[in-house]
């Protein structure tokens, strides 16, 4: 029969649009005390990976879905009894009453590191642990037979105690997941606690090392069974699963190229002056602090081309038949991190000066590489710039995000013979491309966007002038 008292927590909707997540970790279990605000799984989305809130107080019931599976968005994914008693055996089994504990709940402090779009709780919460003492006994001994073999010395076996949660951000949980790392096992070195992308890769090497190659130590005689070690895929073929922001990406590529007619342009530039302006602003006290680089002028000149040329910020509505023209540029930067490519993007660029773009520019690179992205900040772009020239590649035909007109690639800059003033020098130049969507931009658009992109790199006092 159904229990009133018993609430199903549905997989919501945390970006824009989405349509399913993936299951990361569980941090509660069966039985265990749940309060309102309290985080009780992660979850990764085409987006990003966010961690979950419960919004009521109760008891855990039932977990739905186990670790790694994608649930579709509204599907319950955990029951919690909210009358607060223990998940009974049966339906119509009463409640056992709760055991007197020997010694007052100790509250443990805020949780430090926390993911996009989630801040700590306001009130305290306590996250139980999932596994048994005894499991926790195990994995604190085979860390601790893990560090034994790194530094060659005899490694006192851990008392059991309560497990916690290792800390590490999104993009090293993925690289342990993907080289089968247990993180319970892998001594941190980061700040405040937390396992870095190193830690995980020294882990890697402890387990693969030659074991004659570490100072033999004897085990005691009460030691349990050192864990299983990590096993590694050693056939002639590794498949990997595309699932998160690596399925959303080519699932929108294929939509795109498919969908937008594309055609791309291609123009050869000095930007010399553009750098040597680079080099200035770098000197002067108003973008201290700041980053500044060719992207940041890049940007600027693009943002300067569509106020020149504003159809171009434009979009395809399919449905109406109508070309959409926005009155305002959200300027999608591209950005490769661990999790896949992900575009977020500057909101109203148009209307930053150019320390205000800088200070923008740095805080969206600083967050992707830090895989903190949230879900909102790559909803809603307009116009995309992808720089390649970071991977020493020349140029390239770049494939329109899905809903945008136009994206601008911009190829690596090196010194080349360039005709200056009538004579053949060393010149620093670039290529730059520029895809756009040909149901509503024409060539004729494209070619004026792109060459004014053109003309103020080579000629960088147009951003004055042209702004």
């Amino acid at each position: 029969m159904t229990n009133a008292s018993v609430r199903e927590f549905k997989m919501p909707d945390v970006g824009e649009g989405l349509t399913e997540a993936e299951i990361l970790k569980w941090y509660v279990q069966p039985g265990d005390t749940v309060t309102d605000g309290q985080v009780v799984c992660e979850v990764e989305t085409a987006k990003a990976a966010v961690e979950l809130p419960i919004p009521y107080d109760g008891v855990v019931r039932e977990l739905h879905f186990p670790e790694g599976t994608t649930v579709d968005v509204g599907t319950s994914i955990i029951a919690v009894d909210v009358a607060g008693g223990a998940a009974p055996a049966a339906e119509d089994a009463p409640a056992p009453a709760p055991a007197p504990s020997a010694e007052p709940e100790e509250q443990p402090a805020a949780r430090q590191p926390v993911l996009v779009g989630y801040g700590v709780a306001t009130s305290s919460t306590r996250r139980r642990p999932r596994r048994t003492a005894a499991q926790d006994t195990t994995a604190q001994q085979a860390a601790a037979a893990v560090q034994q073999e790194l530094n060659g010395q005899a490694a006192p076996a851990a008392p059991a105690v309560e497990a916690s949660r290792p800390l590490a951000k999104p993009p090293v949980r993925k690289l342990a997941k993907d080289l089968g790392v247990d993180l319970a096992t892998v001594v941190p070195t980061g700040p405040d606690g937390i396992i870095t992308r190193e830690d995980v890769h020294a882990a890697v090497a402890a387990v693969q090392a030659p074991r004659e190659q570490a100072a033999p130590v004897p085990a005691p005689v009460s030691a349990p069974a050192p864990a299983a070690p990590v096993s590694y895929d050693t056939a002639r073929e590794t498949r990997i699963p595309v699932k998160g922001v690596r399925k959303a990406t080519a699932a929108a590529m294929v939509g795109s190229a498919f969908t937008a007619p594309h055609v791309t342009e291609f123009v050869t530039v000095d930007v010399t002056r553009t750098l040597k302006l680079v080099e200035e602003l770098k000197q002067d006290k108003e973008f201290t602090g700041l980053r500044v680089n060719p992207l940041l002028l890049i940007a600027k000149a693009l943002l300067v081309a569509i106020k020149r040329n504003p159809e171009i910020n434009a979009s395809w509505d399919e449905a109406a038949q109508e070309i959409v023209v926005k009155h305002y540029v959200n300027l999608g930067i591209a950005a490769a991190t661990p999790r896949g490519l992900i575009v977020p993007n500057i909101k109203d660029a148009h209307a930053k000066t150019l320390p205000q773009l800088a200070e923008s520019l740095g805080e969206l690179v600083s967050t992707a590489r830090e895989g903190r992205t949230s879900p909102a900040a790559m909803q809603a772009g307009t116009v995309t710039i992808t720089n390649v020239g970071v991977f020493g590649v020349d140029t390239g035909t770049p494939i329109l995000n899905p809903g945008e007109s136009a994206i601008l690639a911009v190829g690596a800059i090196k010194p080349q013979p360039w005709v200056h003033k009538g004579k053949v020098k060393p010149r620093q130049v670039t290529t730059l491309a520029l895809s756009f969507d040909h149901r509503l931009v024409d060539g004729e658009l494209g070619s004026k966007v792109l060459a004014d992109v053109a003309a103020i790199l080579e000629q960088p006092k147009r951003l004055i002038s042209w702004a």
